[in-house]
């Protein structure tokens, strides 16, 4: 366009003929120049979140990189799935060294039912979720809906590739600050039960000098490919207690939980070991 300016310019309207090399050519270098600005503004935001700024933003975009959204020409190592595998393994030793500092009293059993929880999919998820990362997620030419269902599938995976960038940029310490910062609490309140509530409410009455719980189905609903269950527990000397679920054995442990909080048996965490 610049090459045709002087022409324009001795046209019959040059003050018309001045705007259109501008409309041309200008709007192309600042969309490229407001892109770039974009990116790292939208890099920083992200940065802000996880608490990290890295040197090599090369890594956190790679993080956030899902394998649809690669060019066919490229590896797959360029998606997030090969820092999910170091994050993976680096959350599991900051997890244990962590649960080992916190409950010097736990048994090697103990310290595993808790690691389990703390490093599955879904806690990992549940970080990823409460940082806003969802919408980071690079992904390739999919439907809205699909999209929207791919995000959450895999922001468990996305959360274990943040921390393995993380340590690739700034070591194990920066690894361990940033699962720190988000699984502490997690680690003080369990979010899952470390002991079959079944389990537990036998123990108790064991200790009672009471015989082992019964169940009894009380009611069947629902479709046959859908049912409902509602079951009971008794205990002699007890109120019965009643839980519902999609299969027996869920109703069971229900009922049990009910009892075993009515009852004010100690926690289902296994509190006595968690010194």
């Amino acid at each position: 366009m610049n090459d045709e300016s002087p022409d324009l310019q001795t046209s019959s309207a040059p003050d018309e003929a001045r705007v259109q090399p501008d409309a041309g050519s200008e709007p192309a270098a600042v969309k490229k120049k407001r892109s770039k600005v974009s990116a790292k503004a939208a890099t920083a935001a992200i940065e802000a979140r996880i608490g990290h700024k890295f040197a090599d933003a090369e890594l956190l975009a790679t993080a956030f990189t899902h394998v649809s959204a690669l060019k066919s020409s490229r590896k797959r190592g360029d998606s997030y799935q090969r820092l999910e595998f170091l994050g993976d393994h680096v959350l599991g030793l900051v997890v244990s060294d962590m649960l080992y500092r916190a409950f010097p009293s736990a048994n090697e059993g103990e310290l595993s039912k808790r690691l389990a929880d703390l490093v599955r999919k879904e806690s990992c998820a549940d970080v990823a979720k409460s940082l806003g990362l969802i919408d980071d997620i690079k992904l390739g030419a999919v439907g809205a809906g699909a999209g929207a269902r791919l995000r959450k599938s895999v922001l468990g995976d996305i959360c274990e590739a943040v921390i393995g960038a993380i340590f690739l940029d700034g070591g194990y310490t920066a690894a361990a600050q940033f699962v720190e910062r988000n699984w502490v609490e997690r680690m003080r309140k369990p979010r899952r039960p470390l002991r079959d509530p079944k389990t537990v409410l036998q123990e108790w009455a064991q200790g009672k000098g009471l015989p082992t719980p019964v169940y009894r189905e009380v009611e069947r609903t629902g479709p046959h490919h859908d049912p409902q269950f509602r079951v009971a527990v008794d205990l002699p000397g007890l109120e019965s207690a009643e839980g519902v679920g999609g299969s027996k054995r869920a109703a069971e442990k229900v009922a049990a939980s009910v009892m075993i909080e009515r009852e004010g048996v100690e926690s289902v965490g296994g509190g006595n070991n968690d010194g």
